[in-house]
């Protein structure tokens, strides 16, 4: 087995509509990779006694909050999380339901991978395109379908090729690389660890097997280098004196020893002296790699800046386009200020314009219906009182996201995606 620490980690986030057996699923993988402790295991089997349930019920694992076990769904973000021989996992549990459209963006906003599950007996339905929809918005590289409860459709392969080639219909208006499928059943355990004997048409892998091989390596952006700065570290100890480093996450590209490097906003130029972490010196850093940059010249650098490649910047912008997820039951207020935070930066910023809406039950843009609620979805143009050093969200996540904060609460009231 490898190293845990030096393992590749996975994340993501299940979708799909009421009922589809998200919750199942994820407690189906806990069950069959052995990831459950005797206790938890304990916990449920007793639930689901007391439910007069002949099976346990491996939804109640991930269902943490007591409304969600009372009407057996999913309200928040569960955080869940394990590992195999080959790689850790940490998973996002969203809610189906459409009143929870910002749950479900959050949990996802990280995500590598999304699991789109589907019931078989009623194919794909609106909350599968929706969130499919969130899933190519948020620029999720790679997609699984999950054809579920193929048990009640006596795995039947006419039944599954049928649901592949609707969602393949739809699929092409979707930016989303990879799309996958897999007919599953996550309460008998179908071709979730081990491969079904009920489906021997399937030729495919199992789901945790794909989990385990997928690959994520080139998800990240390597060529745009992008180090926005968090702290600076001075630790005045006399063997280290003159320490100076800058720690942040590595946003995008490869940053190796020696490299020249240029500091902005104030544009001065370096090079790389050392790269730093607790385990000590590394030849090259790359996302999303937690280190400190040591400079050659000593360069007035605070949180907020960020260290790029000569040759290679970001935008430089105060005019921002982006799209966004309401999240606040208090409505988006035209002209109103906001706290927009970038990266490591924050700024006061004022909304200019509501470009559009989208109709998410439809997928279709309304420019009529301009006001912005809870869950809702749109495309804003603001503008902020300095600078931002941007890219497009579809060429870097880290360095084309934003969050909208309240001034006056200090609430999160939205997360952006700069267009």
């Amino acid at each position: 087995m490898k190293n845990y620490f030096d393992m590749e980690l996975l994340r993501f986030t299940t979708a799909g509509s009421v009922d589809d057996g998200k919750s199942t699923l994820i407690g189906r993988l806990f069950y069959d990779t052995k990831s459950i402790f005797e206790d938890q295991l304990q916990t449920i089997e007793n639930s689901s006694k007391k439910r007069g349930l002949t099976d346990v019920n491996l939804a109640l694992l991930t269902d943490g909050l007591k409304a969600e076990m009372e009407q057996g769904i999913t309200i928040d973000v569960a955080y869940r999380y394990f590992a195999t021989p080959n790689r850790k996992f940490i998973i996002a549990d969203t809610p189906g339901h459409i009143q929870y459209t910002r749950n479900m963006v959050t949990g996802a906003s990280t995500a590598n991978l999304a699991l789109v599950l589907v019931d078989a007996r009623n194919g794909i339905v609106e909350q599968t395109l929706r969130h499919s929809f969130i899933a190519s918005l948020l620029k999720i590289p790679h997609l699984v379908i999950c054809v579920n409860k193929m048990d009640l459709v006596d795995y039947s392969e006419e039944r599954f090729n049928e649901i592949v080639s609707e969602f393949e219909g739809f699929a092409a208006k979707l930016d989303i690389k990879d799309i996958q499928f897999i007919p599953i059943s996550a309460l008998k355990g179908d071709n979730v660890v081990e491969k079904s004997p009920d489906m021997e048409w399937y030729q495919g892998a199992t789901l945790l097997y794909l989990l385990e091989h997928i690959h994520i390596g080139s998800d990240y952006n390597h060529i745009d280098a992008r180090f926005p700065v968090q702290y600076v570290v001075r630790p005045y100890k006399d063997e280290i004196h003159d320490y100076r480093g800058y720690a942040g996450k590595v946003a995008g590209g490869i940053f190796r020893k020696g490299d020249e490097v240029m500091v902005l906003p104030s544009g001065m130029t370096s090079k790389v002296k050392s790269i730093d972490t607790m385990d000590g010196e590394l030849n090259e850093a790359f996302p999303p790699m937690s280190v400190v940059i040591r400079l050659e010249d000593d360069i007035d650098i605070s949180r907020g800046n960020m260290i790029v490649k000569p040759n290679n910047q970001p935008n430089v912008e105060q005019d921002i386009d982006m799209m966004i997820c309401w999240f606040n039951p208090k409505p988006l207020q035209l002209g109103g200020k906001y706290i927009l935070r970038h990266t490591t930066n924050e700024v006061r910023t004022l909304v200019k314009e509501v470009v559009y809406k989208m109709e998410i039950n439809k997928l279709q843009r309304t420019r009529e219906d301009t006001e912005i609620n809870m869950n809702d979805i749109a495309r804003i143009k603001v503008r902020t009182t300095s600078p931002l050093l941007v890219d497009p969200y579809k060429r870097n996540r880290f360095t084309g996201s934003v969050i909208l904060i309240d001034e006056a609460t200090n609430e999160t009231v939205a997360a952006g995606m700069i267009v």
